[in-house]
């Protein structure tokens, strides 16, 4: 039996609206496990990194994606495609810096904080959407891609956009040199 047109959309829809949800309330239980927001933003972080550890695989499979020759590749491929793909959105790339190993995912619009407001007073340290810097962290070191990745501005801090900063630990000049040898 044929499934009807637009079906699959609208599953996807379902599935993310049940995911921001379902992140809403884990983060809200780790305020309440957690009195410092330093320890739920580790534990968030964690998480992701779990994630992306395991999501590369289905990433790789998915996207088909050809292998990355740069870092501004990379950083395009991870918001132009993963991003969009898991998340439904496309963020913005800016290089940060002269040596090319410093980016921005810029999102104009986060999912993951469609139901969420504002962030309590008492909660001002939070990165409420810290596990996307996990996931990143994770799948790009399962691709031997070591970086750093935090919130550098976050719309619920009263950021006129949310900003991911993405920074690889070697220089691309270092990775070729060890393939060569």
């Amino acid at each position: 039996m044929p499934r009807p047109p637009g079906r699959k959309q609208e599953n996807h829809k379902i599935s993310r609206e049940l995911f921001v949800l379902t992140y809403g309330a884990l983060v809200a239980q780790l305020c309440k496990d957690y009195e410092k927001d330093e320890d739920v933003n580790t534990c968030l972080d964690r998480m992701g990194y779990g994630i992306g550890v395991r999501l590369i695989d289905d990433f790789l499979a998915r996207s088909a994606a050809k292998k990355c020759r740069s870092y501004s590749e990379t950083a395009d491929m991870i918001a132009q495609v993963a991003f969009k793909m898991y998340l439904g959105v496309t963020p913005r790339v800016s290089c940060s810096s002269a040596a090319g190993n410093e980016f921005s995912l810029i999102l104009d619009k986060n999912p993951l904080v469609d139901f969420v407001e504002e962030l309590p007073a008492e909660r001002a340290s939070l990165c409420y959407c810290n596990l996307l810097c996990g996931v990143i962290r994770g799948a790009l070191e399962m691709v031997h891609l070591a970086a750093e990745v935090t919130f550098l501005q976050d719309r619920l801090k009263g950021d006129a956009v949310t900003e991911i900063g993405i920074t690889f630990l070697r220089k691309a000049e270092d990775r070729k040199h060890k393939r060569n040898k």
